[in-house]
């Protein structure tokens, strides 16, 4: 109902009715008005001397200003997952293409609580986490997502895979689990999830593939102002971890990280861009189709994974 001025405005205006002020015309503009800040207001002398107006412009304002709303109107925990799941590319994974044999595919189960936790909903069940005896579920399933007890260590190596076969897609060759002992004052660190030789101006990649939440308590306050303050954060993190011994044997540390709810850090999305370039280029498709099923494909896996954690701790334990 909110877009409905929007619509009014424009079909007037593509029908050549833009330049006459009629009372409908005019209530729509009104209507359209009282929804969005000052600044963004529009009359009839404006449709007049713009030469197109178009219906997703405005209804872009409509947007902005609705979501600005309901992100002032949030709490600091409410926010940080908005911003999180409003971020370029978290929506990919509603467009995949279903395929069992592929791997792209939710249950009816994983799908049902996939949603009701990326929508916000209250998907704890008032209980307590059936693998952590004493820890109660919170209703956005933070504890859920992230609890060392469950999924994690699967649900990295499944996002670890799923960009493996990305990079061999564009005829790169990787390595997978690389960097233990290979110096002597970092012999038990291992730096590269993934190496790709040859990367960076001749040198080895080492990308080191993580998933946090924009709910940690250590970074809560900058994520409800900030989107992805939180992977960036982390990127941070892991310079400081991998960077001394990276450095040692000639890499460069790349940190891909995720957001739970489907936000991805900055050095992954330059990784990502230049991955999908190759892709593109290899398969004779826009880029912009090559980005969005590797976002689709990436994202996929992380939902899964986090429903699945969801799902389980809402299960009895089994003896």
């Amino acid at each position: 109902l909110s877009l409905s001025p929007a619509a009014f405005i424009a079909s007037l205006c593509s029908a050549g009715y833009g330049s006459h002020s009629t009372s409908h015309l005019s209530q729509a503009i009104d209507m359209f008005n009282c929804l969005i800040v000052p600044s963004d207001v529009i009359s009839a002398d404006n449709l007049l001397s713009s030469s197109s107006v178009h219906q997703k412009a405005l209804s872009e304002k409509l947007d902005d200003h609705q979501f600005n709303l309901l992100l002032n109107s949030s709490s600091v925990a409410d926010r940080a997952c908005l911003l999180s799941v409003s971020s370029p590319f978290a929506t990919s994974w509603l467009s995949v293409i279903p395929s069992e044999g592929l791997g792209l595919h939710l249950t009816a189960s994983i799908f049902q609580v996939a949603l009701k936790w990326w929508l916000g909903l209250d998907t704890s069940g008032c209980s307590q986490c059936s693998l952590c005896p004493g820890s109660a579920l919170d209703h956005l399933s933070h504890h859920a997502v992230t609890c060392k007890r469950g999924d994690v260590v699967t649900r990295h190596n499944r996002l670890r895979d799923c960009i493996v076969e990305v990079c061999r897609r564009a005829h790169i060759g990787v390595q997978v689990e690389v960097g233990n002992n290979l110096t002597p004052s970092h012999s038990k660190t291992r730096p590269a999830d993934i190496l790709i030789p040859n990367w960076v101006m001749g040198r080895t990649a080492a990308l080191d593939v993580s998933v946090t939440s924009p709910l940690n308590p250590q970074t809560l306050l900058e994520a409800g102002v900030t989107a992805t303050a939180a992977a960036l954060t982390t990127e941070e993190r892991k310079h400081e971890e991998n960077d001394p011994k990276c450095s040692e044997l000639g890499w460069v540390c790349i940190p891909v990280v995720a957001e739970s709810y489907g936000a991805w850090g900055k050095e992954a999305t330059q990784l990502f861009s230049t991955i999908a370039s190759r892709i593109a280029t290899l398969s004779s498709k826009p880029k912009s189709v090559t980005i969005n099923d590797i976002y689709g494909r990436l994202n996929l896996q992380l939902v899964r994974a986090n429903a699945t954690s969801i799902l389980t701790r809402l299960m009895p334990p089994s003896y």
